[in-house]
């Protein structure tokens, strides 16, 4: 699958250290930081280092190093954030992707917001 990926995107200068964060972990694949407009008491992205504009675009064409250790990220950003719930009062996560979707950067990136009821995601049409 073909995407266009903006190598001027804000995660990519993230990524490049032109912008700083405030990182809850970062390894080899993925880098997870605080949002700057949180929408909930906790608001994390969690992005892969690699250039992968949409989340079927990653996980079509990241390598199995790069999808473990994503979701590893995730399940661990969740754990110290006590947010599971089996220890905690449980989480939303949003990925958009495209128009339809409002994705405002071409980066794949997934939001975990938790800390509070955050109602429904969607209104019936």
């Amino acid at each position: 699958m073909a995407y266009a990926y903006d190598d001027q995107n804000i995660f990519a200068k993230i990524l490049r250290g032109e912008i700083p964060n405030n990182t809850v972990k970062e390894t080899d694949h993925t880098l997870a930081f605080k949002d700057i407009h949180p929408q909930a008491p906790d608001h994390v992205l969690v992005i892969p280092k690699g250039s992968y504009v949409t989340a079927d675009d990653f996980a079509l064409s990241a390598s199995d190093a790069e999808i473990i250790d994503f979701w590893r990220v995730f399940g661990e950003i969740c754990t110290k954030l006590g947010v599971s719930p089996d220890n905690g009062n449980g989480y939303r996560i949003i990925s958009n992707a495209g128009e339809d979707g409002v994705q405002e950067v071409p980066h794949f990136h997934m939001h975990i917001l938790a800390g509070r009821p955050l109602g429904r995601m969607l209104q019936p049409a």
